[in-house]
């Protein structure tokens, strides 16, 4: 089954140098555009993460130091990258807990303002475990008959997650060929930020996720505690969350002064 798409949806996935969205970088991004017109154009890039890539990383996804040293780093390709993405949806596989967190950690790292606020994000992995519950590999074979014999390169991993969903159309009779349902059937609980650090109550109202203040509201906390969002933003929490607490608190302001 193809794609039903109002605007370009981007499947992307990522192999980095760890899993800490805060800490860890990119050295490989595959980008697999599908247009309403099924039209199609991708492209892969390795990475200079500007550190040294751990040994276990490098076991995982076969990306060693002598792989990438005369690679470009992240800010010389991030326009690239974003000018190739900044129309469309994106889908991927676990994306929305790691590889979006993580990219837009790279983008506000080279200093372009990322913001999806005008895309949905599709997870073909939260579909898949409310669907089956198994790894990538498992997906791949379970829904097309075929063994993912590159599994963990990241051109295998997006074409893969391609291939799965449109599978996945095709044998599950209620999903949608929609990419606003699909966003919103893979997403988890719907938060601020990429981290899930700053989360929405049942009201929409913007609550902590984590720490002493869990579920507390963030504007209030802001209000009564400053030294807490100053902890923040000197800690070593990803730039996205420090971004959206940034806005809430100069929101509260704005708000105080009109």
């Amino acid at each position: 089954m193809e794609l039903k798409l109002a605007k370009p949806l981007c499947f992307f996935d990522l192999e980095t140098t760890g899993t800490n969205v805060a800490k860890d970088r990119i050295v490989e991004i595959s980008i697999f555009k599908v247009h309403p017109n099924q039209n199609k154009e991708s492209f892969t890039l390795r990475i200079n993460p500007e550190m040294p890539i751990p040994r276990e990383a490098s076991e995982v996804h076969g990306i060693y130091d002598k792989d990438i040293e005369n690679e470009p780093t992240f800010k010389e390709v991030a326009h690239k990258v974003y000018n190739f993405i900044k129309d469309s949806d994106l889908a991927g596989y676990n994306s929305n807990r790691f590889d979006v967190p993580l990219l837009a950690e790279e983008m506000l790292r080279a200093e372009i303002d990322f913001d999806i606020k005008n895309s949905v994000q599709i997870d073909v992995q939260t579909i898949f475990h409310k669907k089956e519950k198994r790894t990538l590999e498992a997906a791949y074979k379970f829904y097309c008959d075929k063994d993912l014999t590159d599994a963990h390169s990241a051109e295998a991993d997006t074409m893969a997650t391609y291939e799965v969903l449109k599978s996945q159309l095709d044998k599950y009779e209620d999903l949608e060929n929609n990419a606003k349902w699909l966003a919103e059937y893979s997403a988890h609980r719907k938060t601020a930020d990429f981290a899930g650090m700053v989360q929405y109550d049942k009201n929409g109202v913007e609550v902590f996720g984590f720490g002493k203040h869990k579920g507390k509201k963030v504007e209030d906390i802001l209000e009564k505690e400053p030294g807490y969002y100053a902890w923040i933003q000197n800690a070593d929490f990803p730039l996205y969350t420090k971004k959206v607490l940034t806005g809430i608190k100069l929101r509260k302001l704005n708000t105080k002064l009109f």
